[in-house]
């Protein structure tokens, strides 16, 4: 990227990683790692115009999810904590991925963008 007058790299944590559930250490500090890796590599590579950013997504409406775990049950309870009261859909994740990889962006870098209908 360096040599091709930079880039950007996109990097994927969770909400989890600023609601901190319990029951799950590891995955919470992995990803929070991750949003501290981004502000750091930001840093690190500005210089050579490359920009680091993440995206903590929500709950993302996938074939996994509805088959292992979005119950109806669950649903509703997910729904009583988002502020828009809709599915987050694997697409409008895409979308924002879309727009940190383009010149759109281009001085965007070392921010974490939270996907998630307003829960957090």
């Amino acid at each position: 990227m360096a040599q091709q007058s930079g880039g950007s790299i996109i990097n994927f944590s969770s909400i989890n990683a600023l609601l901190g559930p319990s029951n799950m250490p590891g995955y919470v500090t992995a990803k929070a790692g991750v949003v501290g890796m981004t502000k750091a590599l930001a840093r690190d590579y500005g210089e050579s115009a490359i920009r680091v950013n993440a995206i903590l997504p929500g709950w993302v409406v996938t074939e996994r999810q509805l088959n292992t775990w979005l119950t109806p049950e669950a649903e509703a309870d997910w729904m009583k904590q988002v502020a828009l009261k809709e599915r987050l859909q694997p697409s409008e994740v895409a979308n924002l991925a879309l727009f940190l990889a383009a010149d759109d962006s281009r001085m965007i870098t070392g921010q974490s963008f939270t996907i998630d209908g307003g829960r957090t």
